[in-house]
C-alpha cells in the first residue's frame, strides 16, 4: 500500500532535486526568509530560503529566488524559525482511544509529523491481523507513522490469556511490511535476561531484518540483570525514572527515551544527565508513550514534551535534536527525516518562538497540513472489518450471581487480599482487609474503602468471571464502572459496590462492542464507546475527549477523587507491575510472578 501522497524515494526524486538545487528547474514550494534551525550542526542561520520538490527538501540557501517559477507555491517565513517536524520516538496510538487516522488528525496541528508506534494493545485482542490493520491505516496518513511489531502478547505467559499470542513467526513475517521499522518494546525483560528462546527468536528476526529492537526494562536494578538485558539486543528504553537510569542506558550504547505522556513524568528527573552532568545528548530521545485524547486536544503532543524539556533547563536546540534527528538516527532513518537537509522528507514547522514554540504552520512532505492549530488535510480512514468491531464475546448475559464471592463454609468474616491503588503510580499495594459475610457471600465495605473488582473474559466467550476486592477509589453508594481497555490483555474490568450494577455495566459493554460505562443508582451516567477492538473510536479526538471528560466526572460523582483514576482502573490487570493484580486466571502476586488465593 502506497503512502497517500505517493512520496517518491530519494533516488527516484534525485534528478528533480538536483535540478532545483542547481537552479535549472522551479521548485514545488519555496519557504522564504526564515531562520534555519539546523539540528545537524546545532545552529540557527538567519535569512535562509528552503526549496521543496517531490515532497522532499531540494536546497536550503540564503537566496533561492531562482527556484520560484509560475507554479511554485511561496510561503513567507517573515523571519520565523524553520524547524524540522517533531518526531515521537515511542508511543501507543490506542492510548488516545483513537484510530491512527484520528490520532494523526489530533497531533498534526501540534507539529508532530512522524510517529514510531507500537500497536501492542490491538495485538492482544486481534493478533497479527490487528497489527496489519493499524499498519495499513497508518500508511494512508499525510504524515509518517512507522509501526513497531509488538513483541509481548501475552506480556506475562502463564499468568493471563490474551485474545491472540504473538509468535517469532509473526514477527519475522511483519518485518517485510513497508511501514514496519522494528520490534515493539521488549517488556518481558526477565525472559531476555533468562535467554528465553522465544524472546531471543523475536529479537533475532528483527536484527536479521536490519531493524531496531525496542526496549522496556522496568527495574531499578542496574547491575547484572540490566547488563544481561542490554546484551540481549534491546536498543532503547523508556522506563527510566531517575538520572542514573538515563546514564546507565547511554553508557551501554542504548538510547535513553525520556517520556512525558498523560500520566508519565520522566523527563524532569532524567534530563539532568545532559543539563547538569553534561553527557553527550545525541543518545537522548523525547517521547510520549501514552497520551489520552484530552491531553492531545487541550495540551499538545510532542510540542508539550519539547516545551517541558526546555522548562527543565534544556537548551532549546538540544531539546529539538531530542525530538527530531536523534530519533531518526536511532531508527536508521536519519537520511530520510528528522532534519531540514537535502533529500529528506519536507517536514517543517514555522514558529515565532523557540521556547514557547507556537506551532504556526506545519508542512509534511511538502504539503501544508496545518495552520494556527487548524488541520488542512484529510486523514483517511481504513475500512475496519466486522472482525475488528465485534470483539466483546461474553458468551452469556451476566447476572448479579456472576459477581458473587462465596466465603468459606460457616465463616462470619473473611480476611481478604485487596488490590490497593496508589494515586499517580502504576504499582499497586497488596493489602489485607477483614470483610463481613452476609448470606454466605463476602461483602465490599464502603467504610474501609473496599469495593469489588471483577475481570470478565471477553475474547473467547467463556463466560468466566474472576472476582476480588480493590481499595483506593473511594466509591460510595450503589455504583459500577467497567472498561474493555485493560492493559495488557484487554479483558473487561468491572469495579463496583453493587453486584446488579456490575452485571448491568458488563452487559452494556457487550452490546456497545466495548468501551467504558459508568453506572450509579441503576442508570448509566456516562459512556465512551470504543467499537474498534474495544480500544479505539474512529470519531474525532475532540468528541472522544469530551466523552472521556464526562466519564471522569461520573467517576467523581460516584465518590472517586483520585487523580488519573481511569488510568488506575485500566491498569488493574497489568500483571507485569507489582505488587498484586487480577487476570482471567485469578489473583496474581506480581512480586513472585505467581497466582495467589483471594482469602488469606
Amino acid at each position: 500500500m502506497e503512502h497517500m501522497t505517493s512520496l517518491k524515494t530519494w533516488p527516484e526524486a534525485a534528478p528533480r532535486l538536483i535540478a532545483v538545487a542547481a537552479g535549472r528547474s522551479p521548485a514545488d514550494c519555496v519557504i522564504r526568509q526564515g531562520k534555519w534551525v539546523n539540528v545537524q550542526s546545532r545552529e540557527v542561520l538567519d535569512g535562509y530560503d528552503i526549496a521543496i520538490a517531490e515532497g522532499r527538501f531540494a536546497a536550503i540557501a540564503p537566496d533561492l529566488s531562482a527556484a520560484i517559477g509560475p507554479e511554485t507555491r511561496v510561503i513567507e517565513a517573515q523571519g520565523r524559525y524553520m524547524i524540522p517536524g517533531l518526531v515521537d520516538g515511542h508511543m501507543h496510538v490506542e492510548s488516545g482511544m483513537l484510530t491512527p487516522a484520528e490520532f494523526a488528525a489530533a497531533v498534526i496541528p501540534h507539529g508532530t509529523t512522524t510517529m514510531f508506534t507500537d500497536p501492542h494493545e490491538i495485538a492482544n485482542v486481534l493478533g497479527l491481523a490487528g497489527v496489519r490493520m493499524m499498519h495499513d491505516e497508518a500508511m494512508l496518513q499525510p504524515v509518517n507513522i512507522f509501526t513497531q511489531m509488538p513483541s509481548c502478547a501475552p506480556s506475562a505467559p502463564g499468568l493471563e490469556t490474551t485474545g491472540y499470542e504473538i509468535t517469532p513467526e509473526d514477527v519475522a513475517k511483519a518485518m517485510s511490511w513497508p511501514g514496519i521499522v522494528g520490534l515493539g518494546e521488549m517488556m518481558n525483560f526477565p525472559g531476555v535476561i533468562g535467554a528465553d528462546a522465544k524472546m531471543l527468536a523475536e529479537i533475532a528476526a528483527t536484527q536479521r531484518a536490519g531493524k531496531t529492537v525496542g526496549g522496556h526494562y522496568a527495574s531499578p536494578d542496574l547491575g547484572a540483570p540490566f547488563r544481561a538485558y542490554a546484551a540481549g539486543g534491546p536498543a532503547d528504553d523508556h522506563e527510566g525514572t531517575c538520572e542514573e537510569d538515563a546514564v546507565a542506558r547511554v553508557r551501554q550504547g542504548m538510547r535513553a527515551m525520556l517520556r512525558l505522556g498523560s500520566a508519565w513524568y520522566d523527563i524532569e528527573s532524567q534530563i539532568t544527565a545532559v543539563t547538569k552532568r553534561g553527557l553527550d545528548p545525541r543518545n537522548f530521545i523525547l517521547c510520549t508513550d501514552d497520551c489520552h485524547s484530552g491531553t492531545l486536544v487541550h495540551e499538545g503532543h510532542m510540542n508539550r514534551a519539547y516545551r517541558h524539556a526546555v522548562a527543565c533547563g534544556c537548551d532549546p536546540l538540544i531539546a529539538l535534536q531530542m525530538c527530531t534527528v536523534n530519533t531518526a538516527s536511532h531508527f536508521g532513518l536519519e537520511r530520510e527525516l528528522g532534519s531540514i537537509a537535502p533529500g529528506r522528507r519536507a517536514d517543517v514547522i514555522l514558529t515565532s518562538d523557540l521556547v514557547a514554540l507556537p506551532v504556526e504552520v506545519v508542512i509534511a512532505r511538502g504539503q501544508v497540513v496545518a495552520e494556527n492549530g487548524t488541520l488542512k488535510v484529510a486523514c483517511p480512514h481504513y475500512d475496519w472489518p466486522d472482525s475488528a468491531r465485534r470483539t466483546v464475546h461474553l458468551g452469556k448475559t451476566l447476572t448479579a450471581e456472576d459477581f458473587a464471592i462465596p466465603a468459606p463454609e460457616g465463616a462470619n468474616t473473611v480476611t481478604a487480599r485487596v488490590i490497593g491503588v496508589v494515586e499517580n503510580q502504576a504499582p499497586t499495594k497488596a493489602l489485607i482487609a477483614e470483610l463481613a459475610v452476609v448470606d454466605g457471600l463476602a461483602q465490599p465495605d464502603e467504610t474501609k474503602d473496599v469495593a469489588q473488582i471483577a475481570l470478565v473474559e471477553r475474547h473467547r466467550g467463556t463466560g468466566k468471571v474472576v472476582n476480588g476486592f480493590v481499595s483506593g477509589f473511594g466509591y460510595k453508594g450503589s455504583m459500577a464502572i467497567g472498561s474493555t481497555v485493560a492493559h495488557d490483555s484487554h479483558h473487561m474490568i468491572v469495579v463496583g459496590t453493587d453486584r446488579d450494577a456490575m452485571a448491568a455495566v458488563a452487559n452494556r459493554l457487550g452490546e456497545m462492542g466495548g468501551g467504558i460505562s459508568v453506572w450509579k443508582d441503576g442508570a448509566e451516567l456516562a459512556a465512551v464507546p470504543l467499537p474498534i477492538a474495544g480500544l479505539m473510536s474512529d470519531d474525532p479526538a475532540a468528541e472522544v475527549a469530551a466523552r472521556a471528560e464526562a466519564m471522569v466526572k461520573a467517576m467523581a460523582d460516584c465518590g472517586c477523587s483520585l487523580n488519573n483514576a481511569y488510568m488506575q482502573h485500566s491498569l488493574l490487570a497489568l500483571v507485569v507491575i507489582p505488587e498484586i493484580r487480577i487476570s482471567d486466571l485469578g489473583l496474581v502476586d506480581v512480586t513472585k510472578f505467581q497466582l495467589t488465593e483471594l482469602f488469606a
